[in-house]
């Protein structure tokens, strides 16, 4: 049962309608956090409406602490957010504690800067965010729902289902297709080393905005003149991406730049090893040539060669897959990123 405004103590804002990582964040977290007791609310436009919410009127019932308590924590993700927290506690002089979620990784504007001077804790996502803050900050790596994300029992069935090709193995690259997200890197991969080995296809997940188009056109021409059409598989956009995990043997995440990035957690937690580029918070997730491989950023040599010797051992696969899923389990799990959250607003609310 969601927590009544009385009872709240902290409150999430989201005040963009576009779907991106902070929502998918937002959506995930806050479930976890109510069930583990730390009494959260969303507040602002493109969430789903199975979150608990505030609305604008209710904002004016924020004068009054909440039961049993003397502040709440406003816990923004964007800039957008950090300023109506700075307005409510400092000039509304409501009892607000602020707490900024950092995912970036770029030196910050003048502006962005005194917005986290302002905040009264910070948390980074990553040891590599944490570098570009000016100030001390918590780090705490996302998580993921491990009963959505797990191990195919039947990995064959699983293929199948997806209607690919259960006598295959098949290594696979999901996201936005774009060049950002390296889709060009892990096509132009494909075409290099699928001729040497047979027995893979290659699978595309995830769509192509329109400005977006043209580029995933332009890859569809090259893999057709390579004559490998029935091999880079272009499956499109599926709400159902978990079970697309179940069906791969290798995952390769080609991002030339990521935040965080939580596709190769999704992955290993499928029990599927990923190679990865030295973006966002990857080299912390995967361990190096134990449930993957990190490759260099943007390099298409560097991505090969890091690709080929699981397409020259599935067996190779199997067992870096099996410890990807026992390290994610071990350390990434939804329930332990809420906990880690969970602990820097009870020093806030418990400070006297």
């Amino acid at each position: 049962m969601p927590p009544s405004l009385h009872q709240v103590e902290v409150i999430a804002p989201h005040f963009k309608r576009r779907l991106s990582g902070v929502t998918s964040t937002i959506i995930q977290l806050v479930p976890v956090q109510n069930r583990l007791g730390q009494k959260v609310v969303t507040f602002g436009p493109g969430l789903p409406s199975f979150l608990p919410s505030m609305t604008a009127g209710d904002l004016l019932r924020l004068w009054a602490p909440p039961e049993g308590g003397r502040y709440r924590v406003w816990h923004a993700r964007r800039n957008i957010e950090m300023l109506p927290g700075i307005l409510l506690r400092d000039v509304c002089r409501m009892p607000l504690k602020l707490v900024f979620t950092s995912a970036s990784q770029r030196k910050h504007s003048a502006w962005t800067k005194w917005l986290i001077s302002r905040m009264d804790r910070v948390i980074s996502v990553c040891r590599k965010t944490a570098s570009y803050l000016e100030r001390e900050s918590t780090v705490i790596l996302h998580g993921i729902d491990l009963q959505r994300f797990s191990s195919a029992p039947d990995k064959a069935a699983a293929k199948a289902q997806l209607g690919l090709d259960p006598q295959k193995h098949h290594v696979g690259c999901f996201g936005r297709v774009r060049h950002q997200k390296g889709t060009d890197l892990f096509v132009d991969a494909m075409i290099r080393l699928l001729p040497n080995h047979p027995q893979w296809t290659a699978v595309v997940a995830g769509r192509a905005t329109p400005k977006y188009v043209p580029f995933e056109d332009e890859l569809k021409a090259r893999v057709n003149a390579a004559g490998l059409a029935d091999r880079i598989l272009f499956v499109g956009e599926h709400t159902n991406i978990n079970e697309w995990y179940r069906g791969l043997d290798l995952f390769v995440a080609p991002q030339r730049w990521e935040g965080f990035g939580l596709t190769p957690l999704e992955a290993m937690a499928s029990g599927i090893p990923v190679v990865a580029a030295d973006v966002g918070a990857f080299a912390e997730l995967i361990v190096d040539g134990e449930t993957g491989r990190m490759v260099e950023r943007g390099e298409l040599a560097s991505f090969a060669s890091g690709i080929e010797p699981y397409l020259a051992s599935p067996s190779l696969c199997i067992a870096h897959g099996t410890a990807a899923h026992a390290h994610v389990t071990e350390h990434f799990s939804v329930e332990r990123e809420a906990k880690a959250i969970g602990a820097v607003y009870r020093a806030l609310l418990d400070a006297r």
